[in-house]
């Protein structure tokens, strides 16, 4: 591995023509929101102004701002001030790509050109493949790390971050960013931070390396903390099932999820990224569906706009379409008319 000793990381994290390019990042799809609009007031100056706390390494970022969402799921989210998610950008638009080259081509979340679509291509390619195109049976582990967020051990973190960067003004902005969510002494990384959805991938990197390289698991696909390995023999994924809790528990102080964390046969159908993934077809989730229908129940009794409506349902009839949702599409139409 390449080691990053280059002196000028930290100030390109910091230079304007970088700066300016995350605030354009941050502000995408947000123009209207009343804290962008405020920061933008005198954009110029509010640059600068983070340019020099940057530079001069008196920034700090302003206290999280936590909420519960229900979707149904109920999650915490912890919202950070437009100017540190303007940080954010510009931190990660500079470190990204000295960590992507060296995450697997099956690490599908918070990556260009990748996503739960492309997560489920490959579910696909690999249920083929090892069913001899569909002609036997397989099995498949399905696993969820147990409040993962909540429990990415920051002096584990930092480790993995320092075998790629030397520059210790990065690895303390970093230490800044993280250490401003609290949940326990040490741990977790709140959800909603674009910086939260990287470090993820980072610290979960070294998972897949284990699981392909020491396991050598051929069919494996991993979608932030939930992952799946496809294989004809139950047997084998049993014993790799327990090499992977000991590899987590020892390693990375994580545990798997055991209720969500199981060995199915394909024909039952697998959940994964939001699809139950069957032989010869596959369902939306539930959840999924719900969610829709509670968007359409908010629009009719304007609760949101019909632009913002609009938007979220192009984009899930774009995602709903690669299951067998023919009817569940019209039926959803067919409520708004």
């Amino acid at each position: 591995m390449n080691i990053y000793e280059n002196s000028e990381l930290y100030s390109q994290i910091y230079n304007m023509s970088n700066l300016i390019l995350a605030w354009r990042k941050a502000r995408k799809h947000k123009t209207k929101k009343p804290y962008v609009i405020e920061f933008e007031k005198d954009l110029e100056r509010n640059l600068l102004k983070l340019h020099e706390e940057l530079k001069s390494q008196i920034y700090f970022p302003k206290p999280l701002i936590t909420f519960i969402l229900r979707d149904p799921k109920t999650r915490r989210i912890s919202k950070s001030a437009f100017r540190d998610r303007i940080i954010h950008h510009a931190v990660i638009r500079i470190i990204e790509p000295i960590f992507d080259k060296i995450f697997i081509y099956d690490s599908c979340a918070n990556r260009k050109g990748k996503g739960n679509l492309f997560a489920v291509k490959r579910f696909d390619k690999f249920k083929r493949k090892i069913t001899n195109n569909l002609h036997s049976e397989a099995f498949c582990l399905k696993a969820d790390i147990k409040h993962y967020f909540d429990e990415v051990n920051h002096e584990i973190l930092l480790k993995i971050i320092r075998r790629r960067i030397k520059d210790e003004k990065v690895i303390l902005l970093i230490k800044k960013i993280l250490n401003n969510y609290y949940s326990k002494s040490g741990k977790g990384m709140p959800l909603g931070n674009l910086t939260s959805q990287f470090f993820a991938n980072v610290y979960l990197n070294e998972l897949d390396y284990f699981v392909k390289h020491k396991l050598k698991a051929k069919y494996y696909i991993r979608y932030v903390d939930d992952f799946v390995i496809l294989h004809k023999n139950k047997e084998q994924l049993k014993i790799w099932k327990v090499e992977i809790e000991k590899f987590l528990k020892e390693k990375l102080k994580l545990e798997l999820h055991q209720e969500k964390s199981k060995i199915i046969s394909l024909s039952r159908g697998i959940d994964f990224v939001g699809f139950r993934n069957f032989y010869y077809y596959k369902l939306l989730r539930k959840r999924n569906i719900k969610n829709m229908k509670n968007k359409i129940r908010l629009l009719r009794d304007n609760k949101i706009s019909y632009e913002k409506f609009i938007d979220s349902f192009q984009g899930w009839v774009a995602y709903a379409k690669w299951a067998d949702s023919y009817n569940t599409i019209e039926n959803l139409i067919n409520k708004m008319i």
